[in-house]
């Protein structure tokens, strides 16, 4: 266990329930914490990882330098999955999968921000809760990367900025681990009783109590031989399937991704550098030139008459050079077109397209269509269907 990790200990033990905030500038050698026996099946809980918030990108074009929303959308995606395979390397979860947002019935729910990510830097703001409603924390996690350690990714096979999601996996671990066998029960109680609840909230409403701060506790528990609590657990399962197989549709995105993303981030680095050296170059030009016809200046002001003779030729030549200089300066500047324009073009050049997905329930064929989202709410809609149909209560669904 990391130095990190043990300091957070006594912060969550001291702060009960309380949120855990802070920001991490991660290392690049932050490796997964694993558990140093098995964990009981019995004791593991389910995550599910909300699709990623893209965040926002720069309102000025020059300032977000090639970046777009399709982009961010895509990274998105792509940084869910990591993170979801990260946290399974681990050992300390059940199923992990990645749901779309404000999706219902998680035991375990990861919300995650894209603040910044360029190829270089990637920040990211994690808020991770359980179906109580008790967040665990919200921290960001900042890490950045050069050129080297691309090459050193490509390499070894392996995501360049993954020391972050290994430091995410860990802080979720270590928080996991105060918890105690009757706060999981308690947890796994109220996410089947939240999904019963969106599925009937006339029938599954009155079991739980939720605060005015979204805090869910239990009222009541219905009996394990009702015929509504054994279909709610049928459908529920149904709703695990269609969540996996969203997640193997998320697998080949993140497959078919990998490679032009990599070289897309890498040669973007390498465009920004190359851009940043020659903004540097014509900078010391122009500051060069400006200081020698300031001196010019200053020699011919300050000096006296004798001074003003004997340097009548050096100031000339500072004054000249200096101009040109200058010049040179704002010739470079042009040089840095190439680069933008570069940038931009890597930018339209990458994107990423989701494919339709068709299920079949009760041997009807419904084919859902649409990003991840859209797709994930038609599909709670049938299922609410399904439960009406088969309870003979009124749907709730339009």
């Amino acid at each position: 266990m990391t130095w990190r990790n043990l300091l957070l200990i006594p912060l969550i033990l001291l702060g009960g329930c309380s949120a855990i905030s802070s920001h991490n500038n991660v290392d690049n050698d932050v490796q997964i914490e694993r558990p140093v026996s098995e964990i009981n099946e019995s004791q593991l809980l389910d995550v599910w990882i909300e699709l990623f918030d893209p965040g926002e990108l720069q309102e000025d074009d020059d300032d977000a330098k090639g970046l777009s929303v399709d982009i961010r959308e895509a990274e998105a995606r792509y940084m869910s999955v990591l993170l979801r395979d990260t946290m399974e390397r681990t050992g300390y979860w059940g199923a992990v999968r990645v749901v779309p947002r404000d999706t219902e019935g998680g035991e375990v729910l990861v919300q995650g921000i894209i603040l910044e990510s360029d190829g270089e830097q990637l920040e990211l703001k994690i808020t991770a809760l359980d179906a109580t409603g008790r967040e665990w924390f919200s921290s960001t996690y900042e890490a950045e990367v050069s050129l080297q350690a691309y090459q050193d990714a490509e390499l070894a096979g392996k995501e360049v900025f993954q020391a972050l999601f290994n430091a995410i996996a860990n802080d979720l671990a270590v928080y996991r681990a105060t918890l105690t066998a009757d706060d999981i029960l308690t947890v796994r109680r109220i996410a089947e009783l939240r999904f019963a609840a969106d599925l009937a909230p006339d029938v599954f409403s009155d079991y739980l109590q939720r605060s005015d701060d979204d805090q869910f506790t239990v009222v009541r528990l219905p009996a394990e031989s009702d015929p509504m609590v054994r279909r709610v657990s049928a459908i529920r399962e149904r709703d695990f399937l269609l969540v996996d197989t969203l997640n193997g549709h998320f697998d080949n995105f993140n497959q078919t991704m990998q490679e032009p993303y990599a070289q897309w981030r890498k040669t973007r680095l390498e465009e920004l550098e190359s851009l940043r050296a020659i903004e540097r170059e014509a900078r010391n030009r122009k500051l060069i030139g400006a200081a020698a016809i300031i001196g010019a200046i200053a020699i011919e002001v300050l000096g006296g008459d004798s001074t003003r003779a004997a340097t009548g030729t050096l100031r000339d030549v500072m004054v000249v050079g200096g101009a040109y200089a200058i010049k040179t300066g704002f010739d470079k500047d042009s040089e840095t077109t190439i680069h933008r324009d570069a940038i931009e073009e890597l930018g339209d050049s990458f994107s990423a397209e989701t494919k339709p997905l068709v299920v079949e329930v009760e041997g009807e064929t419904h084919e859902l269509t649409g990003s991840a989202e859209v797709q994930y709410v038609k599909w709670r809609a049938l299922l609410k269907q399904i439960y009406a149909a088969e309870t003979g209560l009124p749907g709730t669904v339009n």
